[in-house]
């Protein structure tokens, strides 16, 4: 083959965005992304088959796939019920978020929940006593956890193949390197590979694999996009490192739902999953400070998922200090309480413009969705007016900008998380077909009634 046929079946790729050039670039020109661009190398065609014969759909074993618990119930009902044997899953989340916690505390409970079950963990960022330490700190040490400090590939799988773990935990990816693959440790080549190398191994030992990823600046996962794609479950673990809250999503689950979230609680003594977290998003009875009345509270029903949670949004209203008032919200939709100031000043009457307004959520959760609207605006209502929200009112609406509420979905679910909490009554723009008994339900067709 000439060389100018040999250049033209190896063109170069982009690694985030697939485009192709003619030519290596600093930079895609697709996309935007620096040192992205990567020669791509043709396989000789097959002259013999040599992988796993094909067999017919009705005989193929379907317990194969089916998932084991991990033992940490919240964990498990964001996975689809546990870990699925072969399984590859990338964990992802900001530094010092509490990644390490949470899965040394699952291969503890791996390793517990079994007697033949064998779990590896490789650390590529610490040392093994700086693990030892928090294992003894969390008390998860156990005689069948295997821990090795090394971030080289081979190293790794030659581990497991001697230990033969049912689980394996990277921690991180980004730190593993390959001797035989050009690029430094994170690089799109290092990442892409180790994580090929990873997933082969999990396919053919049926060895579930924990990886651990980290994030840009920006929010995203680390690494070549093609990162998300080769692996089976991608969870981002979030949460405020100044608040004990913590939860886990799944952006990519091949084994159950997406709209799963789990919740957990950071303590000095470890993580543990939180069954009805509402309890850190209310502060005291929600309006009641040494039991006394307070106003600029109210509490609505946030969906996480397909879990209904209480939460408080208090707000202050203030004199201003300078010639341009000023708007701060935290854990909220600034855009969204912008709004609302706006319907509540023109549709409602309510004197906002000339005042300071603070409005913020409590215990660290944070609240985009439009179901919020109406306790946000019942809060700063609240604040301006000198006037308490009821202590035992739920509201839950989504508030136009002609001043009309609008239902919410899954209104029944958020009801029953008021019951289960205690609220007796509930404002609503629409009356549900059943009401949890227990609670009285009051319909509300614009904000100013809703506000009488």
């Amino acid at each position: 083959m000439t060389n100018a046929k040999r250049a033209a079946k190896i063109p170069y790729r982009c690694a985030a965005c697939q485009h192709q050039v003619p030519k290596w670039l600093g930079r895609c020109p697709d996309c935007g992304e620096w040192g992205s661009i990567e020669e791509v190398l043709y396989a000789a065609p097959l002259t013999a088959f040599s992988g796993a014969a094909a067999a017919p759909l009705t005989e193929v074993d379907a317990h194969i796939a089916h998932s084991r618990p991990t033992g940490i119930t919240e964990l498990d009902r964001v996975l689809g019920g546990g870990l699925v044997p072969g399984a590859v899953i990338l964990l992802a989340g900001e530094p010092g978020v509490g990644k390490s916690t949470l899965l040394l505390e699952v291969v503890h409970k791996w390793a517990v929940s079994a007697p033949h079950n064998v779990a590896l963990y490789v650390t590529g960022e610490e040392t093994a006593g700086q693990v030892r330490r928090r294992a003894d700190r969390t008390n998860s040490v156990h005689e069948r956890v295997y821990l090795a400090a090394d971030n080289d590939l081979t190293n790794v799988l030659a581990q497991a193949e001697v230990l033969k773990p049912s689980l394996l935990v990277v921690d991180s990816i980004q730190t593993v390197t390959g001797a035989d693959v050009e690029g430094v440790p994170g690089g799109v080549n290092q990442v892409r590979s180790t994580t090929l190398a990873l997933t082969g191994f999990a396919k053919r030992t049926g060895c579930t694999v924990l990886l651990v990823g980290h994030v840009t600046k920006e929010g995203a996962i680390a690494g070549p996009r093609t990162l998300e794609h080769l692996v089976d479950v991608v969870l981002n673990f979030e949460g405020d490192r100044y608040t004990a809250l913590r939860m886990v999503r799944a952006v990519k689950n091949r084994f159950g739902s997406t709209e799963e979230v789990g919740c957990f609680e950071m303590s000095e003594k470890g993580i543990t999953g939180i069954s009805d977290p509402s309890g850190l998003f209310i502060a005291h009875r929600g309006g009641v400070i040494a039991d006394e009345l307070v106003s600029g509270t109210a509490i609505t029903a946030t969906l996480e998922g397909n879990r209904a949670m209480l939460a408080e949004i208090q707000a202050l209203a203030a004199n201003p200090n300078g010639p341009v008032p000023r708007r701060t919200v935290s854990g909220l939709d600034y855009n969204r309480a912008a709004m609302v100031l706006a319907v509540l000043e023109q549709r409602c009457g309510i004197k906002v413009g000339a005042k300071e307004i603070y409005a913020a959520t409590v215990g660290g959760i944070k609240i985009t969705e439009p179901a919020a609207d109406l306790a946000v605006a019942m809060a700063i209502s609240s604040a301006v007016t000198g006037t308490p929200v009821p202590t035992d009112l739920v509201a839950i609406g989504e508030v136009g900008l002609t001043g009309e509420l609008r239902p919410v979905v899954h209104i029944e679910k958020r009801l029953t998380a008021a019951v289960r909490l205690g609220y007796k009554q509930a404002l609503v723009a629409r009356m549900p077909e059943e009401i949890p008994s227990g609670i009285r339900v009051i319909e509300a067709k614009t904000l100013r009634d809703a506000l009488r």
